[in-house]
Order: C-alpha cells, then structure tokens, then sequence
C-alpha cells in the first residue's frame, strides 16, 4: 500500500487528463482567430494552416520561457476522451522571451523550430468554445486558455 501511494503521490491532475468529453465541435466552428490573456495570437485557418503569434510550450517546455511564432497546420481530432485541436508549428519565423536571457545563461535550451501543441477543446457557461492545454509542473494543473478572438 505504502508503494502504491510513493507511485502515485507524483500524480498531477492532468497527467491522468481524459479529456472534455465535447464531440460536437466542428472544424467551421474552430476555425477562425483566438487569443490568450497574454499576447498569444494564433489563426486557424479553414484550409488547415495556422497562424501563430508568440504561443509558449507546453508542460515543462513552458518553464523555459520561450514564445514562439510562425506557420504551420493544424486539424480538429475526435478522441474518446473528447476533441482536440492537433497545432503543428512548421515553420518558425520569430522567437521572444517571458523573461530576459543573459548571454552566460547555459542552462537555456535553444527554443525548437518545430513544435506540435494538442489544445483540448471544451465550452465555456455561454456555450462559446474553448482551447486550452496544461503547462509547467503537471501537479499544479495549469491551463493556458485561448479564447475566441472579437471580430473587429
């Protein structure tokens, strides 16, 4: 019992993560532009391109501080656990910084020129929908949200 619980101690609240359980998104309905509290800009186009605008990692990739932007694909998936926006970064043209680098900071790892994120996709209290994925240490449950983009 005692191992059991050492095991299982670690266990954050998305690491088990099922899913939303929505099913009835539909790719017309996820395309178009989105946001997040912080800067982040990303366009999902209908043809399956992707626009993206200074999107951070994911899980611990989060933790060093890098925001990414450029081109890629991206597609709505249907899971048992509920869909999922499958975001693939293909091509990088900028990368920025949550936080300053000095130039003797070797424990930074180079930010990747490719990257592939996988945004859960649930419905907020007004039935509009939702993307979001989990980030930093997976004991803590942190979501990074996107929220639709107001149409100017």
């Amino acid at each position: 019992m005692l191992a059991l619980t050492v095991l299982t101690a670690c266990a954050g609240p998305y690491q088990y993560y099922g899913g939303t359980g929505l099913h009835d998104a539909t790719t017309a309905e996820v395309a178009g532009g989105w946001e997040n509290v912080e800067g982040t800009q990303v366009v999902l186009r209908e043809d399956g391109t992707a626009l993206l605008e200074r999107l951070d990692g994911k899980d611990f990739d989060f933790e060093d501080g890098w925001r990414l932007s450029g081109t890629g694909t991206w597609q709505l998936t249907d899971e048992e656990g509920g869909q999922v926006v499958r975001l693939a970064l293909t091509t990088r043209t900028r990368v920025e910084r949550r936080f300053p680098v000095t130039a003797t900071d070797a424990a930074v790892p180079e930010p990747p020129s490719a990257y592939a994120w996988s945004f859960y996709v649930d419905r907020d209290p007004h039935d509009e929908l939702q993307l979001f994925f989990f980030y930093g240490d997976p004991d803590t449950g942190n979501a990074y949200v996107m929220t639709r983009k107001p149409v100017s």
